[in-house]
């Protein structure tokens, strides 16, 4: 399959579905509901700080980010999936590729376990529902 037809074959609309996921997931993982106050203990972040940039741009930014994510999660997952390999394919990347990246990071940084579990399960559940919705729509 070459390039073209290969963009051709991808849902944009379960792209663009999946990085909507990722970023409603993140905002709700990384919220007083559930990991901020641990999250930003382990990571060193004062929660009220005037450096933390401007927020708009970081959450564009991070919505960008999804969107890439999910775009090459789908060219990964291929056409004519289904909802239970799409979610095998984002379970396997999360877990495989990304949680063990972040491992490496983590033990070169001497950051915490706790702040590494957050994360990494954050990016294995998020890519497992990523492709579930990739797998669902291609």
């Amino acid at each position: 399959m070459n390039m073209q037809s290969a963009f051709g074959s991808l849902s944009w609309l379960g792209i663009v579905l999946a990085a909507l996921s990722a970023f409603a997931l993140g905002g709700l993982w990384y919220s007083p509901l559930m990991f901020v106050k641990i999250w930003a203990r382990e990571a060193g972040i004062d929660m009220n700080s005037d450096k933390r940039g401007n927020m708009a741009v970081i959450f564009g930014l991070a919505f960008v980010l999804s969107f890439i994510a999910a775009f090459f999660l789908a060219m990964f997952i291929g056409p004519e999936q289904t909802a239970s390999f799409g979610a095998m394919a984002g379970f396997l990347a999360g877990t495989g590729w990304v949680a063990t990246l972040l491992g490496i990071f983590y033990l070169f940084e001497g950051r915490s376990l706790t702040l590494f579990l957050i994360n990494a399960c954050y990016a294995i559940i998020s890519l497992t529902i990523m492709g579930l919705i990739i797998g669902a729509m291609q």
